[in-house]
């Protein structure tokens, strides 16, 4: 049995108690539907906040990961463009040369097509130099192999070799002073012609090759962030059905818990009574 006391309010002290109790748990709960997250801080939980914030930093370098490989996707697919032209143009200077190696030919109408066959070399020469993205370009003299990242610590890279296009080099072996005058020149030329537009070919192959594995890792980069980014948020995402009911049950249970301290802090009145 408690005493009567004026100075002492047990029952105050316990409904002050539980009130707080539930204003604590009303604060979070409000937390919750304010962030949209039951852990918004190493407050919340410190394990699972440390969890998630070791997965957003993987997301983030996954993001990093998807901006490098998509520029390498356009270098080669730029490069690849590009070296389409130069096999389209080497057909054309073939039927030029191979026309112009006919011995019954003018040498009027013979130097006339020397005359094509000279533009469409130096055509070769301008898209060479300009299949550029972003400042790289795979097909000019001097160009180097590209090296995106693969994974999220940069460990892994992809790598696509150059394809030297320019005129005189190993896949376009046509010089870049090629012409003719004579019917045998002209033959001549029309072999390594021919030669360039297998060599361009093979090289527009290994690039396809190249730009498709660039493109399917991209994906799957994207896949795998998006699964890691929908891990964060089973670890940290509030239910928001389900804080809202709870919001209405501390609600009601903070109105309750401020009158049972009304009424607690009423009792030490009584005592007047005993002294009327």
């Amino acid at each position: 049995m408690l005493n009567n006391s004026v100075n002492t309010n047990v029952g105050a002290m316990v409904a002050l108690q539980n009130l707080n109790a539930t204003n604590m748990e009303l604060s979070q709960t409000q937390n919750r539907i304010n962030t949209g997250k039951k852990v918004a801080s190493a407050k919340d939980n410190g394990a699972i906040w440390a969890i998630a914030q070791s997965q957003r930093a993987d997301i983030g370098a996954l993001s990093a990961v998807k901006q490098s490989l998509d520029r390498a996707v356009s270098s080669v697919d730029v490069a690849m463009s590009a070296g389409e032209s130069v096999s389209d143009l080497l057909v054309q200077m073939k039927e030029k040369a191979l026309a112009a190696a006919d011995t019954s030919l003018s040498s009027t109408s013979r130097a006339a097509l020397n005359e094509d066959f000279k533009a469409l070399r130096d055509q070769i020469a301008k898209i060479v130099t300009n299949a550029t993205f972003n400042g790289t370009n795979l097909l000019n003299t001097g160009a180097t192999a590209i090296a995106p990242l693969a994974n999220a610590d940069g460990s892994s890279k992809l790598t696509v070799q150059a394809e030297i296009m320019a005129l005189g080099g190993s896949i376009v072996t046509l010089a870049a002073t090629a012409s003719f005058n004579t019917a045998t020149i002209a033959l001549t030329l029309s072999g390594t012609v021919d030669t360039s537009i297998a060599n361009v070919s093979a090289a527009l192959a290994r690039m396809g090759t190249k730009s498709k594995a660039l493109s399917l890792h991209s994906t799957f980069v994207s896949k795998l962030s998006d699964t890691l980014e929908a891990g964060v948020g089973n670890l940290v995402d509030a239910d928001l059905a389900k804080e809202s009911a709870k919001l209405q049950a501390l609600q009601t249970k903070q109105q309750l818990g401020i009158q049972a301290l009304s009424i607690a802090n009423q009792a030490p009145q009584t005592i007047l009574s005993l002294f009327r």
